[in-house]
């Protein structure tokens, strides 16, 4: 599912069967052979713009785990290795962002900002999720820490970046990757969710969120206009989900089972 979406978004960016801006046929079209999956309340083909809305949730979740990742993982190395004043100063800080939903925190950031834009709400989600990396670095980090190949390390002369770069980073790494692959499904949906809200990505821009609301004055006589968008959202989450699941057995081999 991952891969039909990625293909999807790619093709989108040298074909779509319509110009996404076009008003291609009439108004809340049925299903047919020159629109698969009807028409919107302007007239534009809806298959073109959920094919858009595939690369617009593609682009969103990797730029918000990028962003929520770097700065997560900066801020958890610093506050493991910080002294215990300013680790215990930086972990409330990050218990009062992770306290705020993201979305609410996402609002917050998009509305500080000159506007909603695509590029600003990468951002914001972004933010919103590096508190949750941070924190669960800073666990890992510790719990690292405290072993004993650290310490024979440290005595065999290593330093700290060789330390973090050799032992570290690769005994938090499976942990974090799993979190990483969550934080990209919950970056799909809180995109979709500030689209909904018009906050996210502005017209022409297809969100599946934008498209959901605008379908949702006519959901009883043009229900494909709803589900087909939100069939979209759920299969990406879904199977972001699943692939989260299976990095976790990877990473923990107690949790494989044998045939």
């Amino acid at each position: 599912m991952i891969a039909l979406h990625v293909l999807v978004g790619l093709l989108t960016l040298i074909w779509t069967p319509y110009d996404p801006t076009a008003m291609a046929g009439g108004r809340l079209e049925m299903p047919s052979m020159l629109h698969p999956a009807g028409t919107d309340r302007l007239g534009r083909d809806l298959l073109t713009l959920i094919m858009i809305g595939s690369r617009i949730a593609l682009i969103v979740g990797t730029g918000a785990v990028l962003i929520g990742g770097a700065i997560g993982i900066t801020l958890g190395m610093l506050s493991a290795f910080a002294s215990r004043t300013l680790d215990d100063a930086l972990a409330a800080t990050l218990d009062i962002m992770i306290a705020f939903p993201t979305l609410l925190l996402a609002m917050l950031i998009v509305a500080a900002t000159d506007g909603a834009s695509l590029g600003t709400a990468v951002i914001a989600i972004g933010i919103a999720n590096s508190a949750i990396v941070a924190r669960l670095t800073r666990i890992l980090v510790k719990r690292v820490l405290g072993m004993d190949f650290i310490t024979a390390s440290r005595i065999s002369g290593t330093s700290w970046p060789g330390v973090i770069v050799t032992h570290i980073l690769p005994n938090i790494w499976p942990t974090l990757l799993v979190n990483l692959a969550l934080q990209f499904g919950l970056a799909v949906i809180a995109e979709a969710s500030l689209s909904y809200l018009g906050l996210g990505a502005p017209p022409p821009n297809a969100s599946w969120g934008r498209l959901l609301q605008e379908a949702q004055g006519t959901v009883y006589t043009a229900p494909l206009g709803a589900i087909a968008p939100g069939i979209a959202l759920v299969s990406l989450v879904i199977a972001i989900n699943l692939m989260a699941d299976g990095l976790r057995d990877l990473a923990d081999p107690t949790r494989r089972t044998r045939t």
